[in-house]
């Protein structure tokens, strides 16, 4: 389904991201993914994926770096031969604190990962992906659920959507697609480091499916908007939460 596309996945090495990377390689698309940290993680993703006989790159960067977004496309394009596909998934972690107590310098940290790196490789991509391409930029139920102590993530999350809707209007005569996929509470490092056990099982009960998402349920909502199937979808915000909101 994807044979011959060139994807970048941002933040593949576990998680949502992982699920993505090993999804569209399972489809047949060649895949350049970078990390920050997760070393062992990523090579353990790299070994799976070549198990399956996909064809998949791990490059170290760090998206928060000021030239690391555009280091990575650069580097990605070099591996790949070109750019079909865009997934920014990568997030980094927030400390939960009230808005009256949160330093600025967490805010420009998140906002530096989440919303910064996301309006550099799509500003790349908007340059070098090839004519009906796809871009799809990872955000959360959390811009219409919001909860008390994301400020800087939400507000992260929030911009991204909004340049997604930007980004649609500007590439569409290309037939390149830019989409949101929102996911709800799904189990992750991230979520677990954030949330305490007790406020996981409820929002567990108060999603109509009664459990937590699993990576590879929006995995596959990914993998349908960067696939044929996709073709006449852009703009959009798709919420794969089982229901929440």
């Amino acid at each position: 389904m994807l044979q011959g596309r060139a994807a970048v996945v941002t933040g593949g090495s576990r998680g949502i991201g992982r699920a993505i990377v090993e999804r569209l390689c399972r489809d047949g698309a060649e895949v350049v993914f970078n990390f920050a940290t997760a070393v062992d993680a990523a090579a353990d993703v790299v070994r799976s994926v070549r198990a399956e006989g996909g064809t998949v790159h791990a490059l170290r960067l760090d998206l928060a770096g000021p030239d690391g977004p555009e280091r990575l496309m650069a580097e990605a394009e070099r591996l790949l031969g070109g750019l079909d596909i865009l997934v920014n998934n990568a997030a980094t972690s927030f400390s939960p604190a009230p808005i009256a107590e949160t330093d600025p310098a967490e805010f420009d940290r998140v906002l530096a990962v989440n919303a910064r790196s996301v309006f550099l490789t799509v500003r790349h991509a908007a340059r070098s992906m090839r004519d009906g391409g796809r871009i799809v930029n990872v955000s959360t139920v959390n811009t219409v659920r919001p909860v008390p102590g994301s400020a800087p993530y939400v507000a992260s999350k929030g911009a991204i959507e909004q340049l997604t809707a930007v980004a649609a209007q500007e590439l569409g005569p290309r037939g390149i697609t830019v989409n949101t996929v929102s996911p709800g509470a799904t189990d992750t490092e991230l979520l677990r480091g954030t949330n305490p056990p007790q406020a996981l099982e409820a929002v567990a009960g108060l999603t109509p499916l009664r459990r937590l998402g699993r990576p590879e349920d929006v995995a596959d909502v990914v993998a349908f908007l960067v696939g044929p199937d996709g073709r006449w979808i852009t703009g959009q915000n798709i919420r794969a939460t089982g229901g929440l909101a």
